[in-house]
């Protein structure tokens, strides 16, 4: 499932979405919240500048409310019909996962977002030193 050339890789990992080979952020770790949006300007394997036009990543946001539902659908599934929680405790469930992965949500929007525009390139370029 996760192979180069699968649209699920560049999500995933964060790597350039057309040629697979670098990623596109400074900070592999989205945990560390002050370098959490720092990006490359382009890809050095393929040149992909990664913000496409000025405030491209806006539209990120309306996908990380689509992934923010489902990480919350996912934790009050799990503390309601599998631990047995009731209704406060699923509450506060859904309120720490959303804490917790916050950074992951915000980056995993950024990817899906940006591999909406770009498709996979196998054969493209190196950019020559």
């Amino acid at each position: 499932m996760l192979k180069k050339g699968n649209k699920f890789y560049s999500i995933l990992t964060g790597s350039c979405p057309r040629c697979h080979e670098e990623s596109m952020y400074l900070d592999k770790n989205p945990y560390h919240l002050g370098k959490i949006f720092k990006m490359h300007e382009r890809c050095s394997h393929c040149d992909l500048k990664y913000k496409i036009e000025p405030s491209f990543f806006y539209g990120a946001m309306y996908v990380s409310y689509g992934v923010g539902i489902a990480f919350a659908v996912a934790a009050f599934v799990i503390a309601k019909l599998l631990i047995g929680a009731n209704l406060i405790e699923a509450y506060i469930a859904i309120v720490i996962t959303m804490i917790v992965f916050m950074p992951i949500i915000m980056r995993v929007s950024r990817n899906i977002w940006i591999n909406l525009f770009v498709k996979y390139n196998p054969k493209v370029k190196t950019v020559k030193s």
